[in-house]
């Protein structure tokens, strides 16, 4: 039986999350695992779609907040996860907040392991506030790798 049968891995488009998807996507790859890629986001809200409208017109605000950079994000780290070595590769994108849809992307797909970076881990700001790594580890009920990303 391999190591692991599902595995997550959070990003948001940054070059540290695609690193965090590439080491998820070797791991996967050679664990014979089918690999989640997850994007949480917040989608515009109306008066934001409202206001770009009036400020660009709607053909140029439509470009800007019309459509969901998450999409795009996971459909990249898709690509790379598929070079990597990563077989089955599934993406999800939820609006909400990091922790809490990785959380429960793991449970609804059965993970037995989460992969997320280590950036904010290590900051001020991470420190006084919590960090996506330090929360997710603390509140997971699988093991969680956080990869060295920075």
């Amino acid at each position: 039986m391999p190591a692991f049968q599902t595995v997550v891995v959070g990003t948001d488009g940054s070059d540290s999350s695609y690193r965090a998807v590439d080491k998820a996507a070797a791991l996967a790859g050679d664990s014979g695992a089918t690999l989640v890629i997850a994007c949480a986001y917040h989608p515009a809200s109306k008066d934001q779609v409202d206001s770009a409208n009036d400020q660009l017109g709607s053909d140029v605000a439509y470009q800007v907040v019309g459509a969901n950079p998450a999409e795009e994000t996971v459909r990249t780290a898709a690509e790379r996860a598929r070079k990597a070595g990563a077989g089955d590769v599934k993406t999800v994108v939820v609006d909400g907040e990091p922790v809490p849809t990785l959380l429960d992307v793991v449970r609804k797909h059965g993970a037995d392991l989460l992969v997320v970076g280590n950036r904010g881990l290590n900051t001020l700001a991470g420190r006084l506030l919590g960090s996506v790594p330090s929360e997710a580890a603390r509140k997971s009920k699988v093991d969680v790798l956080i990869v060295h990303t920075t």
